[in-house]
């Protein structure tokens, strides 16, 4: 079968080209070669945590795999079968746990058979989804769906020291089923969790007390969490629970931010989420886009696709046949179709 190419310096130029390329080659059987691997970053190629995404592909889809080294700029995949299994997978550093399992999720969310996965690394990044928003916003809609998969965090891991630890639970369905998100509902509940490992917890009463001025927070509606990890860290969480949906905003801590400008950050992007009345985040509306590919359609609103989303839906595009449509409705809100392609006349 001749193999998909793919330019790793298109769109946003960052890892996602990889990580959806490897799902949908485990997913369709399509190799595919890749040049340019994160030729848009600051340091192009392959790191640890695409490394281990590349490692952990290769185990499950019994791959032939060419490239697969530090710096690597280029890569070639051929799968040969998906297989499900108990599999353990170490980033090594605090590359992102997240990352890695969407890389291998979906194939076997739709393959048979019955799969526990543990990956250890950074739960918590600034440049990634923290695993809170997988937990509680993205695994629930997969459950909506049709899937069947479940994970817990066994231990938190930040930047740098890494060290976290998740485990995840999936059994293969036939085939996931089509979603639609076009409206939210009404505001029914919020509350917001600050978080802090090996750090005083005043840094997260002080985020809380700022949020909570900015957004009118009440005393019940805020709580501060101390978790065990192998390095200080901390970040920021706001849920919004609405009648038909739920959004996770966080912000990670820094040593260079003070607290008020964490909390301001999650402010911010809470104010922009809500005055669009959109169901779904401009970070979830990225992670949604394979799934409703794979259940052969789909929409949802959601705030202006970032170039990642529309960089991701060029990737889908390649190996399977659905069309990805971005739609502006207006005052802030998009409308994302993913449709079957219709067959040649």
């Amino acid at each position: 079968m001749e193999p998909i190419k793919l330019d790793g310096s298109l769109g946003e130029g960052g890892g996602q080209i990889l990580r959806s390329a490897l799902s949908l080659s485990l997913l369709t059987g399509r190799p595919f070669v890749i040049e340019k691997i994160r030729a848009g970053r600051a340091k192009p190629g392959l790191l640890r945590q695409h490394l281990t995404a590349v490692n952990a592909a290769q185990a499950i889809g019994d791959a032939q795999v060419e490239g697969a080294s530090m710096g690597s700029l280029e890569l070639q995949f051929v799968p040969r079968a998906v297989l499900h299994g108990d599999r353990s997978f170490s980033i090594g550093t605090a590359g992102s746990v997240v990352l890695v399992l969407q890389t291998v999720l979906p194939p076997l969310l739709v393959k048979p058979g019955k799969s526990q996965l543990v990956i250890e690394g950074g739960t918590h990044n600034p440049l990634a989804p923290p695993w809170p928003f997988l937990e509680e916003v993205f695994l629930p809609i997969l459950v909506n769906m049709g899937a069947k998969v479940k994970g817990r965090m066994e231990r938190a891991g930040f930047m740098p020291a890494g060290g976290g630890r998740v485990h995840l639970e999936i059994e293969g369905v036939p085939a996931l089923r089509p979603l639609e998100l076009l409206e939210r509902g009404a505001l029914s509940a919020r509350s917001a969790r600050a978080i802090v490992s090996n750090l005083s917890r005043s840094i997260a009463e002080r985020e809380l007390k700022e949020l909570a001025a900015r957004l009118g927070l009440s005393p019940g509606e805020l709580r501060a969490e101390v978790l065990p990890s192998s390095g200080p860290g901390n970040a920021l969480c706001l849920e919004l629970v609405f009648e038909r949906g739920r959004e996770l905003i966080t912000a990670i801590g820094e040593k260079s931010l003070a607290s008020e400008a964490v909390a301001a950050q999650v402010a911010a992007e809470a104010a922009r989420f809500l005055a669009a009345v959109v169901p779904v985040g401009e970070h979830l509306a990225d992670q949604l886009l394979l799934p409703l590919a794979i259940a052969g359609g789909g929409s949802f609103r959601t705030l202006a696709p970032t170039p990642h989303a529309r960089t991701n839906a060029s990737v889908i595009e390649r190996f399977l046949p659905v069309s990805v449509a971005f739609e502006d409705r207006g005052a802030g809100a998009w409308q994302v179709e993913v449709r079957a392609a219709r067959a040649a006349q």
